[in-house]
């Protein structure tokens, strides 16, 4: 059964664990190195920790969800390529021979590409079919969904996370595939943050100056239409998913859904680009709280990337102007966190190498 709104927005998720947090600070500061001298990687795994609540976590099985899905808004022009390629790539992912499979090849993480609203009757091999429609509205002229749809996507996105953990998964990394979702996220974006169209909007995977023009365009009028140009959000929970469902999409809905169940399980859930990032910004806006179980892997190279994160008051570690999506940036940063983890959980301690200890001075 589809879960209604007042279910979702009194959905409640626990902090994440200050006094493990400190523990995990402590247990860092008495290995035998410098203070903080793996800087962000020394706070993601003490948040890692208290998001956990374990002092010493396991992160060791990982998984990477993948939402994809058709958007309507495509037929105003907007994008290099035709809809059709969100299929041709999700065939791809489901033999692991996209970007995303081959750049883990021989890393152990678990790759579940998600069909939430391709624009095809086939069933995907090797792709997890969840769809709710074949592809959403155009926004430029309609709602891209429901209110039911958008729900349903959410719920989507909670369960896939739910059965994941159940399968002993301890930490989650989003991706997304869909032709036309930087202009429905840049839309969504817009729409939480009060940002103007002409500050945010980017070139996605490739456009003239004269379709940069169009889509700016398109992402304006489209805010207008639906009432959503230049509001200041504050985001209420009822604003945020409205506007989720008036210009976002069933790969947004269904990330969310995905940051939501990530804090409902105290998942760790690893922000991609600028799509996974936005559908982290409405998920915080609509259960608040889930923020405190999200990780920024990288800056992005999509405009709206660094305000969509600093939102969320997150800091992407890796800085290398990225946007291939598909969760790619999202899974670089997992053997990065194991180096790290790996110092943690084993590094020499300052009494067992016959060393001072550093001390914390000053701020």
């Amino acid at each position: 059964m589809i879960m209604d709104k007042d279910q979702l927005y009194k959905i409640k998720i626990d902090k994440p664990d200050a006094y493990i947090y400190a523990k995990a600070k402590a247990r860092f500061d008495s290995i035998a190195k410098p203070i903080d001298a793996l800087g962000d990687f020394e706070n993601v795994i003490c948040d890692i920790a208290a998001m956990t609540g374990n002092e010493k976590p396991d992160i060791s099985k990982k998984a990477l969800i993948i939402m994809c899905a058709d958007n309507g808004v495509v037929e105003e022009g907007v994008t290099q390529t035709e809809a059709s390629v969100t299929a041709s790539v999700a065939r791809l992912m489901g033999r692991n021979a996209s970007s995303v499979g081959i750049m883990t090849k021989g890393y152990p993480v678990k790759t579940v590409p998600v069909d939430i609203g391709i624009d095809t009757d086939e069933k995907l091999e090797g792709v997890l079919d969840k769809k709710i429609a074949k592809g959403s509205g155009n926004i430029k002229k309609a709602a891209a969904m429901t209110k039911e749809q958008c729900l349903a996507a959410i719920e989507a996105g909670i369960g896939i996370v739910g059965d994941l953990k159940n399968e002993g998964i301890k930490m989650i990394a989003t991706g997304e595939m869909g032709i036309g979702n930087t202009t429905t996220s840049t839309a969504l974006l817009c729409a939480l943050t009060g940002a103007d169209p002409c500050d945010l909007t980017g070139r996605g995977a490739g456009l003239s100056d004269e379709g940069f023009e169009r889509k700016r365009r398109v992402i304006e009028e489209s805010l207008i239409l639906h009432g959503l140009l230049n509001k200041r959000a504050e985001a209420t929970q009822e604003y945020a998913f409205n506007a989720l469902c008036s210009v976002g999409g069933f790969d947004l809905a269904g990330l969310a859904g995905v940051f939501i169940g990530c804090g409902m399980y105290r998942i760790p859930a690893v922000i991609d680009g600028l799509i996974s990032a936005t559908a982290a910004l409405a998920a915080h806006y609509i259960v608040r709280g889930c923020e405190g179980y999200m990780i920024a892997s990288h800056k992005g190279k999509e405009r709206g990337s660094e305000l969509a994160l600093e939102t969320l008051n997150k800091k992407g570690i890796i800085d290398a102007d990225m946007a291939l999506g598909e969760g790619t940036g999202a899974v670089m940063i997992f053997p990065l966190i194991d180096m790290a983890m790996a110092l943690y959980d084993s590094g020499t301690h300052f009494d067992e190498a016959y060393i001072e200890k550093y001390e914390r001075l000053g701020k």
